[in-house]
């Protein structure tokens, strides 16, 4: 499996042309998904005793198993938080793979680990975060979170008062499901509340004086977010800076979506306050233009994150001595093993410089405020609320929950498109609603009136 022979070099080609027919690609097809029984039917028993050969594997990815997945970079993939991965970034990420660096200790991984801080020195002074503040690359922004609420934690529990305390922290209902996914990792409770639009200080503080004399004692942090997944809405981070500075409270900012709208200057007041805070996540995955799976999160002092996380252990201790002296991202956030994730954000960055990075997010901005004005134009829609960052909420005058489902359906099975409902709370009931969520630059206006004419 490991020599060199003619078949390697012969699938090392086809896998070449297959890299370079992608990212020269431009009319691709949606895709959509087939149940596993079916995509079995078609391409049988693939894991042998003696196996298939590369050739046959490759010929069923590319005829089968490829087309039951949805490019996250389509033009008309507008749900959830698609990405758009430069080309640099992607081609990028394949020398990632084949230069096979482990990327949690400057001892092994000095020249990739380098580069993925070159790029996040240049993230870090998009937060305006004072000198001294750094971060790492994760996994996304579950993985980030979790390193970031851990730190928090842990940088409380110094002092022995909480040492048996179950933490408490607080967020809103429009925080990412992650955050909630997170605390029960970090076995914290967590306080909702009960607020989908802009999370304020004032909120924050009520919340804060009508907890019981226990509640305060084990609240330790505060989630604000930086672009709510669902609606694109930037909580009021001065506002919470304020009160968490007061009470003595760990200020973490999910940034994840929304962070990459720090550099565009037409929004960038909007996050005033995140230089406060004491992590924030940010996935270069989504706004950043970067492949999956790359996270980030930033510590105002990552020195709280390094007591936290670093690993001990008889094998590891050489990485500790100086002879292996450098940065080891495996110290600040809960992985060990890593890939050099950052390495593709920084080649792209290099590539193609900050400016065209900026008009790059300006150009989602502006995509969402173009199809508002559509769906003001068209009768049979409406918005829900006006455009926030790169998100639309938008209704369907006069349809029912399983009305918006059945339409997806239809889209996604004619490769026209996948664009997905989500819930909005309208008064005291969650209603069924469409949403867009752009970062493709390549959409158009056109892909835009077509969606939306396909409500009809």
């Amino acid at each position: 499996m490991h020599k060199i022979d003619f078949d390697l070099v012969e699938m090392t080609m086809d896998v070449m042309k297959y890299t370079i027919d992608r990212i020269s690609h431009t009319k691709q097809k949606v895709g959509k998904p087939q149940k596993a029984v079916v995509l079995k039917e078609l391409v049988g028993e693939t894991i042998t005793k003696e196996g298939i050969g590369g050739e046959k594997a490759f010929k069923l990815w590319k005829k089968h198993l490829a087309k039951a997945n949805v490019p996250v970079d389509h033009p008309r993939n507008l749900a959830f938080v698609p990405a758009a991965p430069t080309r640099a970034a992607v081609m990028f990420d394949l020398v990632t793979s084949v230069s096979s660096i482990h990327g949690a200790y400057w001892m092994e991984g000095a020249g990739g680990i380098f580069c993925e801080n070159e790029a996040m020195k240049w993230m870090v002074s998009l937060t305006g975060m004072t000198e001294g503040a750094f971060g790492v690359f994760t996994s996304g922004g579950t993985a980030a979170n979790l390193s970031a609420i851990v730190t928090a934690r842990e940088r409380w529990r110094e002092d022995d008062t909480y040492k048996r305390e179950k933490g408490l922290i607080i967020t809103s209902i429009g925080a990412h499901s992650s955050v909630k996914a997170m605390a029960k990792v970090a076995d914290v409770d967590i306080l909702l509340v009960d607020s989908e639009e802009e999370l304020k200080g004032e909120d924050l503080r009520n919340t804060i004086e009508n907890l019981t004399f226990h509640q305060r004692k084990r609240l330790f942090a505060v989630v604000a977010t930086g672009g709510t997944t669902n609606a694109g809405i930037i909580d009021d981070l001065d506002g919470i800076a304020e009160v968490c500075e007061k009470e003595k409270l760990w200020f973490h900012v999910d940034a994840a979506y929304g962070g990459g709208a720090l550099i565009a200057d037409s929004v960038r007041h909007l996050f005033n306050g995140i230089e406060r805070a004491d992590s924030i996540t940010i996935d270069p995955h989504k706004w950043m233009f970067s492949p999956y799976d790359c996270g980030a999160v930033i510590y105002k002092n990552p020195d709280y994150a390094k007591n936290a996380h670093s690993q001990e252990g008889s094998y590891l201790d050489i990485f500790k001595d100086e002879g292996a002296h450098g940065f080891n991202p495996a110290d600040y956030q809960i992985q060990l093993t890593r890939r050099v994730r950052g390495l593709p954000l920084w080649f792209s960055l290099a590539t193609h410089g900050t400016d065209r990075y900026k008009a790059s997010v300006e150009r989602g901005i502006e995509l969402a405020q173009i199809a508002g004005k559509i769906i003001e134009e068209n009768p049979n829609v409406e918005l829900v609320r006006e455009p926030s960052l790169s998100c639309v909420l938008y209704r369907r005058i006069g349809w029912q929950p399983e009305d918006y489902t059945h339409w997806t359906y239809e889209n996604h099975n004619k490769g026209f498109a996948l664009v997905t409902p989500t819930k909005w709370k309208n008064g005291d009931m969650f209603e069924t609603v469409s949403r867009f969520c752009f970062i493709n630059p390549d959409t158009t206006e056109e892909d835009i009136r077509l969606i939306i004419e396909s409500m009809a």
